[in-house]
């Protein structure tokens, strides 16, 4: 692990001009360089770099951030392995935390553990190869499915011989020792009986990230009811099947050219689409899809197409895990095939381009799918319909990004024949409680007492989003600014950040933002503020969520110059942070007007509703009541502020 000290080394020191000119080329334009977008094919330059603010800004794409930033954009580094290849382009020494004896021994049982894995994937591969045994079982199973000697080799397929502990044997004949081949799977020790796990099967090496094999699967050719058709690795200090997608090695490039995944069940699957010469697929390996897999997925692309097994029954069987793909927000679309076929399958009786042409023309997206198969359950029955729009539901409100919500709420309301307010009602109430478990924080002990303006409580589920952001670009840039100074009897002067003020007014009026990435911005703005540390728009420009350093570089750049004007014509001018003062309430009074009107406007239509069933006037009462008092905070706030528009 990279310590703090040596990762603000790296950030101090990288240039981000010298860093960005090894891939674009850059020109100087007034404060800044510009150039040719890497991410789009422009002709006219809309990649800008500012060398004050170390960010980097692509208009033709939206992608931003710092030099880190763009490493892992352009070169597909992770976090830590950006910050290694600054650290060597800069000599920069790696110092890590010392590592404990424990810590020690586990890196070296990884090194141990992976050396043995490729020794075995190349033993499993020789034995295919070169041995009668694999020639007449192995080989012969995967000419029979019909695959090439180059996807063969492709995926290093390989074969266990039937003798008990053959591999085992070779193993500890050539120094390898037995406790990293118990620990790796590939020999299983129990009293005084050893033997190789994977013996008399043909065998799937399943390659990490930088194509080492990290682990096997292996597929039994006999018929043998006591054991299992496949057979996986377990778990080990290298392999973690829920961390591992079998063919993303061979696939990461093709996916990023494409800007598509496509996502299928197992081993065959995966080689018989590249056999067909579609190559940016990756499997689950059979196994449930985990959140840490879509992670992997979303590292190269937003978009994934699930292609299923012609079989009902298994499709519905994995909706679940297809609602975790929404939730990280990627763009999913399902293609079924044919009942009775499966990829490799179908793959096999098609061309390339009619297999793509197929795809294309059968894929939808997932809400409409899910509620197209579910609804043949539904039929008429109005309780298996209820549950079905509840499900439905659920997974729309997984989705994070506001626009998608709304076009797919407005799709299942035509298609399940109900009105889209009771969806967004619903959708609101389910998305609003998971963010109160999971973002339910402590109550603070001192909280600074501000006077405002207070929100009624029966207001909630109202938001506007276009404020928060402003907030947020407040928390970011200015949150450490001095903004009121107020008077103790005790501690004398203190005084009140700009941060402080806008979480203590968002926190005491219990409102929450419904931007999930605005949200989480402010959560970290409030905690580096309960730890006394300082809040640094760098920090959030640098930050290892991508999301996050996007935010913040979009916060701090403009379609037209990412330097600010500080004096015009000779004359001085007022900069935003000489106005804080004024400006900052300003914004949080603007939220909260913003709000009051959304709620006064949802009163008006509650109120209609109601004088339309029920004449009684009690019965409108409580809502007039409530309309009176919006109303009047209304008013209030237009008289003593006036209407505040910060652009």
């Amino acid at each position: 692990m990279i310590d703090r000290e040596t990762i603000d080394r790296i950030f101090n020191t990288a240039d981000i001009v010298e860093v960005i000119s090894d891939f674009v080329t850059l020109k100087k334009s007034g404060q800044n360089y510009k150039g040719l977008s890497p991410f789009t094919n422009e002709k006219t330059p809309s990649f800008f770099v500012s060398p004050a603010k170390g960010i980097y800004k692509d208009f033709s794409s939206g992608k931003g951030g710092s030099a880190v930033g763009f490493l892992m954009e352009h070169e597909r580094l992770t976090y830590p392995e950006a910050l290694r290849y600054l650290a060597k382009k800069y000599n920069i020494e790696i110092f890590e935390k010392e590592p404990s004896a424990e810590e020690v021994q586990q890196r070296n049982e990884r090194e141990s553990l992976l050396i043995l894995t490729q020794w075995a994937q190349k033993y499993f591969s020789n034995i295919l190869q070169n041995t009668p045994e694999g020639q007449s079982v192995g080989m012969a199973y995967f000419r029979e499915r019909g695959f090439t000697e180059e996807i063969i080799r492709k995926f290093e397929l390989g074969y266990s011989p039937e003798q008990k502990d053959a591999l085992t044997q070779t193993a500890i004949k050539e120094g390898y020792r037995l406790e990293y081949l118990v620990k790796s799977g590939l020999t299983i020790e129990k009293e005084n009986y050893r033997a190789d796990r994977f013996r008399e099967r043909i065998i799937f090496p399943i390659h990490g990230m930088s194509g080492n094999p990290v682990g096997f699967g292996g597929r039994i050719l006999k018929s043998a009811d006591k054991m299992a058709k496949y057979l996986n690795s377990p778990e080990s200090e290298i392999y973690q099947k829920s961390r591992i997608l079998y063919g993303l090695f061979q696939a990461k490039q093709a996916i990023v050219k494409k800007e598509k995944c496509y996502l299928v069940e197992g081993y065959t699957d995966v080689m018989g689409l590249h056999q067909a010469g579609i190559e940016n697929v990756v499997s689950s390996s059979g196994t449930a899809l985990s959140s840490d897999q879509i992670r992997l997925i979303k590292r190269f692309t937003n978009n994934i197409t699930v292609i299923y097994d012609g079989d009902e029954a298994g499709i519905k069987a994995s909706l679940r895990g297809i609602d975790m793909i929404l939730e990280e927000g990627l763009n999913i679309r399902v293609v079924p095939l044919p009942e009775g076929e499966d990829p490799d399958s179908f793959s096999k009786k098609l061309s390339s381009t009619e297999f793509t042409e197929y795809i294309k023309e059968n894929e939808a997206d997932f809400i409409s799918f899910k509620t197209k198969l579910l609804l043949k359950e539904a039929e008429k029955d109005p309780v298996k319909k209820a549950g079905l729009i509840n499900d439905i539901i659920g997974s729309i409100s997984l989705i994070p990004d506001t626009i998608t919500r709304s076009v797919f709420i407005k799709e299942c309301s035509r298609m399940l024949d109900t009105e889209e307010r009771i969806l967004y009602s619903q959708v609101y109430k389910l998305r609003k409680k998971r963010a109160e478990d999971r973002y339910k924080r402590e109550t603070r002990q001192e909280e600074v007492k501000i006077q405002s303006t207070p929100l009624p409580s029966f207001i909630n589920e109202v938001y506007s989003e276009e404020q928060e952001k402003i907030l947020i670009r407040f928390l970011l840039q200015y949150g450490n600014e001095r903004l009121f100074e107020i008077q103790d009897e005790h501690a004398g002067v203190e005084y009140i950040s700009v941060a402080e003020y806008i979480i203590n007014e968002i926190m005491n009026d219990e409102l929450e933002f419904r931007n999930l990435l605005y949200r989480k911005v402010f959560e970290e703005v409030d905690n580096l503020m309960q730890t006394g540390e300082v809040i640094e728009i760098k920090h959030f420009v640098n930050h290892e969520d991508p999301n996050v350093s996007q935010l913040a570089v979009d916060l701090l750049s403009s379609p037209y110059s990412l330097s600010k004007v500080h004096s015009r014509k000779g004359l001085s001018v007022e900069t935003e942070d000489m106005l804080l003062k004024k400006n900052v309430p300003k914004a949080l009074i603007e939220y909260k007007r913003k709000i009051l009107e959304i709620a006064q406007r949802e009163k008006e239509e509650q109120i209609r509703e109601v004088q339309q069933k029920d004449k009684e006037i009690e019965a409108v009462n409580p809502l007039m009541q409530q309309y009176i008092t919006i109303t009047t905070l209304i008013n209030s706030i237009s008289k003593a502020r006036g209407w505040v528009v910060l652009k």
